[in-house]
């Protein structure tokens, strides 16, 4: 076995997994796994840079995780980073930030290998599921983008889009920084026919339509889960492979689309750092949905991070 540290930083969120694995058997054993939300790509949709006060929670995050990482002995470390720092001005800051607390320089990856690594990740213990027929089109909703890719026991085609969470609810959402309460109808329907816009440039690239099983990933699918399950608390085991129906992804996002911030605040199984921007991140898996005519998602704990874990292996 061998141990490895992966991180993966996002537009709303930074990640650590600590696991040991073996690529021979393909077992990877947790050892930490671990998830702050730190909303790295505060206003970048609008101001094309890194907020000073993003960048000093994400390196804050990152000491406690180098803490981790020293703490476990992990051989290996790789750092991911995906679509706030991609499109930022100010980038060069964030890499020198990272690169003095953990050692290692960030590695801004492009659309297509955060597919690649959402693919791997999503679907590797899937194999032999007779009961999940393939093509799998692995769906990643993040918080600045969402990646799709379709394949077999491969990667055949993949794409990433601008209609991540955050970036739907800053551009549709809110007013002057504030995030309406609930949004009007007009939002809702100028942010639909955002991502109605890019899921046609999606379907440039990859067959969205052959699709037989959906797999959806991150924290948008995996709070969808939770509150269909109605779970009094976030529950990983209980998510992991869960299979949630359109019609409840549609009543969800309906509801979570006319709640106040309180409502959806006192959901149980809702992280803080979500409430603002779930009703955006359901609606692009509802769009999702609809679109190629999935009756349910298969939703996965098991995402980029751990196909960043893989590739470090």
């Amino acid at each position: 076995m061998t141990r490895v540290a992966a991180v993966d930083c996002g537009t709303n969120s930074i990640r650590l997994l600590v696991a040991d694995t073996d690529p021979a058997t393909g077992e990877l054993v947790d050892l930490d796994r671990r998830m702050t939300i730190v909303r790295l790509g505060q206003g970048v949709d609008r101001t094309g840079r890194l907020a000073s006060e993003a960048l000093q929670r994400t390196f804050a995050a990152c000491r406690e995780y180098a803490g981790i990482v020293k703490e476990h002995g992990a051989e290996r470390l790789r750092f991911v980073a995906t679509s706030a720092s991609r499109d930022a001005e100010n980038r060069d800051e964030f890499v020198r930030g990272v690169l003095d607390i953990l050692g290692v320089e960030p590695e801004v990856i492009s659309g297509d290998q955060e597919a690649e690594f959402s693919f791997t990740g999503a679907t590797k213990e899937l194999a032999g599921r007779d009961h999940l027929p393939k093509p799998y089109l692995v769906v990643d909703i993040g918080g600045g983008s969402t990646e799709f890719v379709i394949g077999d026991d491969r990667v055949r085609a993949a794409r990433s889009v601008d209609i991540g969470c955050v970036r739907m609810t800053e551009r549709h959402l809110a007013r002057d920084g504030v995030v309406s309460d609930p949004p009007s109808k007009e939002q809702i329907a100028a942010m639909r026919a955002d991502i109605e816009a890019a899921l046609d440039l999606a379907e440039e690239t990859v067959p969205l339509h052959e699709a037989r099983t959906l797999v959806g990933l991150a924290g948008s699918v995996t709070t969808v889960s939770a509150i269909a399950q109605e779970l009094p608390e976030y529950d990983s085991a209980a998510i992991h492979h869960s299979r949630v129906s359109h019609d409840r992804v549609r009543e969800i996002t309906e509801w979570l689309l006319r709640s106040t911030h309180a409502e959806r605040a006192a959901v149980p199984s809702m992280h803080p750092g979500r409430v603002d921007v779930i009703g955006a991140g359901a609606l692009v898996l509802l769009s999702i949905m609809e679109r190629i005519g999935a009756e349910e998602v298969v939703v996965s704990e098991h995402d980029i991070l751990d196909g960043i874990a893989w590739s470090v292996a």
